[in-house]
């Protein structure tokens, strides 16, 4: 009889991060709040714990891209960790957040001791930039329409194991349109394509993203 071997425990971020005493703050934000500013000193990282972060930047003539929207469970402004002394975007709320905020060195120390957490924060960085370089592929290659549905799957989590595939009813579809690098009319042409042909619905709570818009991003 052979003995079966234990599953290993996932990490947990959110429970690790709470028992982190030195170093780290939980900051509460109110919707549309700058988190930090481009330009800004770049001293430390910070962790969602409830809410939506849009990363965005701003060019020397004004002209704004939204170059991310960030959900409970991701990190933002680690730069710092590399040697980045300012902020190269800006971090805005959409929603009401509460932040972990955890101060450069205290971040470093806690890669360095702490081996779960420094493996857990290598994958979400490779995985990241993973899906960052598909993004560039994306808009290379696909017509806007691919990409807008690519996006939404995106910001729905879809795939996900235990998350609802539901977009927050705050990414209005300006934003979307600067995400996907088309005009705004093109991008409610496609989202009532998209509603007519069941891929997508709204309701009180946001727009409910179904797994049938995979069928947009496949098709050729």
């Amino acid at each position: 009889m052979t003995a079966t071997r234990a599953k290993p425990r996932r990490f947990d971020p959110d429970k690790f991060l709470t028992n982190i005493g030195e170093g780290k703050t939980t900051v509460s934000f109110p919707k549309k709040q700058t988190v930090f500013a481009q330009g800004a000193s770049s001293d430390a990282v910070f962790y969602i714990q409830k809410g939506t972060v849009k990363l965005s930047v701003v060019s020397k003539d004004g002209k704004e891209a939204t170059i991310g929207i960030l959900n409970p469970g991701d990190f933002f402004g680690e730069g710092c960790l590399a040697g980045q002394l300012l902020r190269m975007s800006f971090a805005t709320t959409l929603t009401e957040c509460s932040l972990t905020k955890i101060k450069n060195k205290s971040m470093m120390k806690m890669l360095h001791r702490e081996h779960a957490f420094s493996d857990m924060f290598v994958s979400y960085l490779l995985a990241r930039n993973i899906r960052y370089e598909e993004t560039l592929v994306d808009q290379l290659f696909n017509s806007s329409e691919k990409r807008l549905a690519r996006l939404l799957l995106l910001l729905s989590r879809f795939g996900k194991e235990g998350r609802k595939n539901r977009v927050i009813s705050n990414v209005s579809q300006e934003t979307l349109a600067e995400m996907v690098g088309t005009t705004r009319p093109r991008v409610s042409f496609f989202m009532n394509r998209f509603r007519k042909l069941g891929f997508i619905d709204y309701d009180s709570d946001g727009m409910e993203v179904h797994s049938s818009l995979l069928n947009v991003v496949l098709h050729d």
